[in-house]
């Protein structure tokens, strides 16, 4: 799992690349923590380069949306296409989060 982060309209977009399983959540786990130490309050996490998502990647993503919301901010998503997709259908995540087709969109929401 890859991940680069850049800082776009005063939110801080993830885009997350390769498989989030259970060897590569502790780099998700490790990069939400910065976010958390940075003060960071919106987070877009970009999921379209994102192949596969194991349980232990959902696992991860709702720590971190937690401990974002603790702390007063939020985090949303974008670029869900294919198996990435289903699995936050069929998991309740799409019901949990707030998803957005495209980065642009969640820019604007």
């Amino acid at each position: 799992m890859e991940f680069s982060t850049t800082k776009k309209d005063g939110a801080l977009v993830v885009a997350v690349e390769g498989r989030m399983d259970a060897i590569t959540t502790t780099e998700f786990d490790a990069q939400s923590q910065t976010w958390l130490a940075d003060g960071e309050k919106k987070v877009i996490a970009d999921l379209s380069g994102l192949e596969y998502i194991s349980s232990a990647g959902l696992r991860s993503i709702l720590a971190a949306a937690k401990q974002l919301k603790g702390s007063g901010g939020q985090l949303v998503f974008c670029g869900l296409s294919g198996m990435v997709e289903e699995v936050f259908n069929v998991s309740g995540f799409a019901a949990m989060f707030t998803i957005h087709k495209t980065l642009d969109d969640a820019l604007a929401g």
